[in-house]
């Protein structure tokens, strides 16, 4: 017979609702208004909880600061997982990967002003975090193999390094949406418009590849 619920699993489940209550809204606060603006008082109350709560789990807004930035790299890695990349032939794995980036941090654009907020605060907060680099390490290892497969089929020419390749790929796209203000005002063209986002895509795409490909 399947075991009964105890009360002990039904509190576990509520603690693990409230702390992602609280991870979302701090999400939310950091990402509008950094580290620096961002109060605890505010998080509790898009929380829905006590902000008492809010310390009994995270200690204070710098262990809360790092508990967003994981579980964002959290959600991102998750979602790489399952582009399946090396299951794709090379190419069409590299530009999978390629098109997923610009997409992520479209439509997830708290990804990057949390970034930002992290960089301006030279990212001192993960710089100890054995989880940040455990959740994005196999990216890495996985571009790898990527590489090393297209280099075996005589695909990809060799020595890509695929963590430069990849910060390459997410530079391509981050500079473009977190400098789309200014880059619009000074070139006076809308680069936000739907034929400007896909034009984008496809130079990005081109450029990567163009990169990776034997001649």
């Amino acid at each position: 017979m399947p075991r009964k619920p105890s009360p002990l699993d039904a509190r576990s489940r509520d603690a693990d609702r409230s702390q992602q209550a609280i991870l979302t809204a701090a999400r939310d606060e950091f990402s509008e208004l950094g580290l620096g603006g961002a109060r605890m008082e505010a998080i509790a109350e898009r929380a829905g909880v006590d902000k008492r709560l809010i310390y009994y789990y995270f200690e204070n807004k710098d262990s809360l600061f790092l508990a967003v930035l994981e579980d964002t790299y959290r959600s991102i890695r998750e979602a790489e997982q399952q582009l399946h990349l090396t299951d794709l032939p090379p190419a069409e794995a590299v530009r999978k990967l390629t098109e997923f980036t610009w997409n992520y941090y479209l439509e997830h654009p708290e990804f990057l002003t949390l970034l930002n907020s992290a960089n301006l605060h030279r990212a001192r907060h993960l710089e100890g975090s054995k989880r940040a680099r455990q959740l994005n390490t196999p990216l890495i290892e996985t571009l790898g193999e990527v590489l090393e497969r297209g280099r075996a089929e005589g695909v990809f020419r060799g020595g890509i390094d695929p963590m430069q390749l990849y910060i390459s790929i997410a530079a391509l796209s981050y500079f473009y949406l977190g400098n789309n203000h200014t880059l619009s005002a000074i070139f006076g063209r809308n680069l936000m418009s739907p034929k400007a986002k896909s034009e984008r895509l496809s130079h990005m795409c081109d450029v990567i590849l163009g990169y990776v490909l034997r001649d």
